[in-house]
């Protein structure tokens, strides 16, 4: 079994160092040039490390989210309001996407919406600001109902709750 492994090793080895003199050869032959082994060496690491990028990988690997619509976005809202700890959350801002086949009949879905804090009071003044205060990102249960797409209140879990800086 050591052998097999040794001998394998031994073949990419080789291979890899004819692929190396036959590239630094044929550099010579067109440029006419004494070749840059280091740039050569360097430029092959950069090409072959840029394809195996994680933005490349996730390219490959991941798929866009699907975007669904839900029948409860003010259960979920009001949910999502409890669970993060804010004032309010806005419905009309409600983004419901899922990575996972739609066509199924329970899937796993991602709620994003901004969320408003408390009114700030300054010198004795109430200003009550139009602008989110937070992004809140959570995760529920989606089913069909006969009144369409519901995500399940109890599912509903907060994965994060960010503070927007204006």
């Amino acid at each position: 079994m050591a052998n097999k492994a040794i001998r394998i090793i031994l073949i990419i080895v080789l291979f890899i160092i004819f692929f190396e003199i036959g590239l630094i050869s044929s550099y010579t032959i067109v440029t006419s040039e004494a070749p840059n082994v280091q740039g050569l060496i360097d430029m092959q690491i950069s090409k072959v490390t840029g394809i195996f990028t994680p933005e490349k990988v996730n390219e490959m690997l991941i798929k866009d989210p699907t975007p669904v619509n839900i029948t409860n976005k003010k259960d979920i809202a009001l949910r999502m309001e409890d669970l993060s700890k804010v004032d309010g959350v806005n419905v009309d801002s409600m983004n419901v996407t899922t990575y996972e086949d739609a066509n199924n009949n329970n899937f796993t879905v991602t709620i994003e919406a901004l969320g408003y804090a408390s009114p700030n009071s300054t010198s004795g003044q109430i200003v009550i600001s139009q602008t989110p205060s937070y992004k809140i990102i959570a995760k529920g249960n989606a089913t069909y109902k006969d009144t369409g797409l519901e995500v399940d209140e109890r599912s509903v879990t907060i994965n994060s709750v960010l503070k927007l800086y204006q």
